[in-house]
């Protein structure tokens, strides 16, 4: 399945790579960056909220959701970002989902995709985005090192996304300042907390660190932030939780 993403991802790249100097100049004319770090390090558990429409392990969890009304809601429950799935093949994302959750909201935005080239980066700056999802999976050491260095010269803020230990290590090797460790495995796309739980301890004390994937109640949450989380990243349970501002408050509260 990551595979067949990242295949549809490449088959829209040329376009994006070809309008990068657009992406750029437009990025020069984008509203200022929120502080994605200062927002993740506040006492206590930081929650970062996602806008989903779908994915490729829980299929359909709300098509016709209205972006900006559910990142107000995140906003209102105490959210300290709200994430954006901006992905179109595989998690139905629609191109004016970002731009609408940031005008929307006072936050920081963070774009999650399947970034590979410094083109998305740039086009991240220029949607609105105040950081950006990179997965260190799908990136080799030099590209990696590149596009932290790219989002560093935008502005913007890199979640590194790690799985295993040996990414753990790729990404602080890189210098990533901010690693989230997913708790869901992409190739059978099973959940395990515990997967956080024993790579807290590799990334230091220095880094901002997030989990992603599998928090879906105030147990979860706990278990996070007894591991030492700065924050969590909440997707289908906080779009299909009904309260999206209650599900996001007893997340907080859960430290």
């Amino acid at each position: 399945m990551l595979e067949q993403i990242l295949e549809s991802v490449r088959a829209r790249l040329g376009d994006v790579v070809r309008d990068e100097e657009e992406w750029r100049a437009a990025a020069a004319d984008a509203l200022p960056v929120r502080d994605f770090v200062g927002a993740l390090t506040t006492p206590g558990l930081s929650v970062i909220a996602e806008v989903k429409r779908r994915s490729p392990s829980a299929g359909p969890i709300d098509v016709d959701l209205d972006p900006a009304e559910l990142a107000c809601s995140y906003a209102v429950g105490g959210a300290a970002a709200v994430s954006v799935l901006t992905e179109a093949d595989h998690f139905g994302a629609l191109p004016g989902d970002l731009p609408a959750v940031r005008s929307a909201i006072g936050i920081p935005v963070l774009r999650k995709d399947f970034i590979l080239e410094e083109a998305q980066v740039w086009q991240s700056r220029a949607m609105g985005a105040d950081a950006v999802l990179l997965i260190v999976a799908i990136l080799d050491d030099a590209t990696l090192a590149r596009l932290l260095a790219t989002a560093a010269a935008a502005g913007l803020a890199s979640l590194v996304e790690v799985h295993t230990a040996g990414e753990a290590g790729r990404a602080t090797d890189a210098g990533a300042g901010i690693i989230g460790v997913n708790n869901r495995d992409l190739s059978t796309f099973g959940v395990d907390l515990g997967t956080a739980e024993r790579i807290r301890p590799l990334l230091g004390s220095g880094v901002v660190a997030v989990a992603e994937s599998g928090v879906s109640s105030v147990e979860g949450a706990g278990r996070m932030a007894a591991a030492g989380y700065n924050a969590v990243l909440v997707g289908a349970a906080a779009v299909r939780s009904g309260d999206p501002a209650g599900f996001v408050a007893s997340l907080r509260g859960a430290a």
